[in-house]
């Protein structure tokens, strides 16, 4: 291309103007995180916040959320309604402005919210764009108005419908399938949202209802505790140090300050913080001035008590948060969030707010109720105790281990690579489908390390324990990055690390183990999105020549009524199993040969590679924090010492359980 062609090639004319929502629909991602299924409920939380900012506001006290059997969602709340009058000068109305205009909004009105958690004015129009359709009703003024749009574009302007007692909005809308790859909703997800608003607003009511067939189920929201009962329902299988969890509330310098906090006796800190409703995954000022502040008070409790007299040391913050459970929430007029994600508080003069409402608050606290103190007091000394434990044996750990030295478990296939941005390394439940696992993977990039059994329960361990564990030890050397004070993310060997366990009641087990442990001990690896879960197909259908691999029963027939040229049915459960099918050997139905995967020793070396390890072929789900979340606390409910929450979730799971292992 010559100099001139170049010039031609690159002109005004190629600078493309998107009007509108084009670019919401032209980079969805940009604005909403991702087209799968977190962005899709994502498009749920922003108008539900609008609701809740409502709510905030002291305008509403009453928000509905209903999946429809379509899969499309209202948000109906109680509040002052989106206004409907003309905007003076864009001379359109209010709502069809704040649903078809970028940065439209009353959070740029310091006297219209005082607080807001959607502070960029994109939430409701952006999920306008990103609907196939959507339909607004507004009461006000004892009027209901009606509009509707299409993808963003209005196709019915405001019009009134009928006359209505009370105030308040009703947004419908369905996700464009266009633009979705996935358009069906969880409940579960969109429950734990629901619910820790709830939560962190105290005395507002949401109902939950899911309309879809098969599905019909309806929670109501409501803790006049707040984050009390957060705290309550989060120990809710856990023994505690004292009955009820600390509560300090106080508004200073024009920032509303919500802490409630309550100790186990556990070894695991679990610290959730909120600002304006928003969790700050990765913390921030308020964070770091609780943390600050926490450490103090108690350490001046201890001295001044004398409940530390006999010991040469001080308590660190490691050492005051073990067992401890907290949630911090904070009203902030305007929030100033690092990042496009708002997970982290940059708001410098926060820090010092909650450290001297913590330092005050709490030492009055403590202070009063000298049992509580103490309680509190006595486990910090005994995880100082520990903590000098576990320094001698991660010492140990790097002798043993040949930690300082390089030298990797004698178990570990490394692969050939150097670069950690090219390297895999699966952890393979068991030696057999190790030795499968060795077999057919590519070894120049895919590292295998088989484990034996099942690793320590590390939710009931202290680190110094947990170090003892061979397994566990194993796994820590082959990753490279050392754990807890020693985590150094940059030393790590592998920046895929892959679970790889059988389809089983066991392999479930040892997969929430090693979750467990990763959350736990290494939660950076999750953070940086290093951890997935491999996924073994649970059948092979095959007809002569010709097979294929299902992940579900559903896919399974579909595969045989394919094979058998659509006209044969997939074979019944119990058909299935008196044919073998079910122990791992094969069933047919019309020359259909189906076999049932229990286990991943089950497939030969090639088998393994082209279902669950080709990076062409294969699915692999990456771990994200609320997933390791849900394995701990799911861990806590079923292998905790508390009875009756592991009663209560059997009696409640019992009828979706299928293929149980007998």
């Amino acid at each position: 291309m010559t100099k001139d062609q170049a010039t031609k090639a690159y002109d005004a004319e190629q600078i493309q103007v998107l009007k509108g929502l084009e670019a919401v629909r032209k980079r969805p991602a940009m604005y909403i995180g991702s087209t799968s299924s977190r962005g899709l409920h994502h498009l749920v939380y922003e108008v539900v916040d609008n609701s809740v900012d409502e709510a905030l506001a002291g305008f509403c006290d009453r928000i509905e959320v209903i999946i429809h059997a379509d899969d499309s969602v209202t948000v109906k709340d109680n509040g002052r309604g989106i206004p409907v009058d003309m905007h003076p000068t864009e001379k359109i109305p209010g709502v069809e402005l704040a649903l078809t205009v970028l940065h439209a909004g009353g959070k740029f009105d310091r006297n219209t919210y005082k607080v807001s958690g959607g502070l960029h004015g994109v939430g409701i129009s952006v999920v306008n764009a990103l609907s196939e359709r959507l339909e607004v009703c507004v009461d006000r003024g004892g009027q209901r108005y009606h509009m509707a749009f299409a993808r963003g574009q209005t196709v019915k302007k405001l019009n009134l419908r009928e006359k209505v007692k009370g105030t308040g909005t009703i947004v419908r809308f369905k996700p464009d399938a266009e633009i979705f790859t996935e358009t069906r909703f969880d409940y579960n997800i969109l429950a734990s949202r629901l619910r820790e608003l709830a939560f962190l607003d105290k005395g507002l009511t949401i109902t939950f209802q899911d309309e879809r067939e098969g599905q019909q189920r309806q929670e109501t929201f409501y803790y006049k505790g707040g984050l009390v009962e957060f705290v309550q329902w989060l120990n809710q299988t856990k023994k505690t140090l004292h009955p009820k969890p600390i509560a300090i509330e106080t508004v200073r310098d024009d920032v509303d300050v919500q802490l409630a906090l309550q100790y186990d006796d556990g070894y695991t800190e679990n610290t959730l913080t909120f600002v304006n409703n928003i969790n700050t995954h990765e913390g921030g000022t308020h964070l770091t001035g609780f943390k600050s502040a926490l450490t103090r008070t108690i350490n001046e409790y201890a001295k001044k008590s004398g409940a530390l007299k006999k010991a040469d040391f001080t308590l660190s913050g490691d050492d005051v948060r073990e067992g401890l459970t907290a949630i911090l929430s904070v009203k902030v007029r305007e929030p100033q969030f690092e990042g496009q994600t708002k997970t982290k508080l940059g708001n410098s003069e926060v820090e010092g707010i909650v450290k001297s409402v913590v330092n005050d608050l709490l030492g009055s606290f403590l202070d009063e109720h000298p049992p509580v103190a103490r309680a509190i007091v006595e486990k910090a000394a005994s995880a100082a105790l520990a903590r000098e434990a576990a320094r001698k044996a991660r010492d140990l750990v790097r002798k043993k281990s040949g930690l300082e030295g390089g030298i990797l478990p004698g178990k570990l296939a490394d692969c050939s690579l150097s670069d950690p941005a090219m390297c895999e390394i699966y952890l393979v439940e068991g030696d057999s489908a190790g030795g499968s696992a060795k077999q057919g993977r590519d070894r120049q990039f895919q590292a295998i390390l088989p484990l034996r059994g099942k690793i320590l329960n590390v939710q009931k361990a202290r680190i110094d324990k947990t170090l003892s564990n061979e397994e566990i030890r194993t796994i820590i050397t082959a990753i490279g990055t050392g754990v807890s004070e020693d985590f150094d993310l940059g030393e790590a060997r592998y920046h895929k690390i892959i679970i790889m366990t059988d389809a089983d009641v066991d392999g479930a087990h040892i997969r929430t183990l090693l979750l467990t442990f990763f959350y736990k001990e290494m939660k950076q690896l999750i953070d940086a999105g290093y951890v997935y879960i491999a996924q073994p197909p649970l059948f092979r259908v095959a007809r002569g020549k010709e097979e294929y691999y299902a992940f579900d029963e559903a896919e399974r027939d579909d595969y045989v009524k394919r094979l058998s040229n659509g006209s044969a049915p997939a074979p019944a459960e119990g058909e299935e199993e008196a044919e073998g099918v079910g122990d791992g050997k094969p069933g047919r139905a019309r020359n259909v040969v189906i076999q049932r995967y229990k286990g991943l020793g089950e497939m030969n070396p090639g088998q393994l590679w082209k279902t669950t390890m080709d990076p062409a072929t294969r699915t692999i789900l990456k771990v994200e924090m609320e997933d390791a979340f849900e394995a701990s606390q799911l861990f806590e409910i079923l292998m905790g010492d508390e009875v009756e929450p592991r009663r209560k979730f059997i009696e409640e799971n019992a009828r979706f359980v299928r293929n149980l292992d007998v």
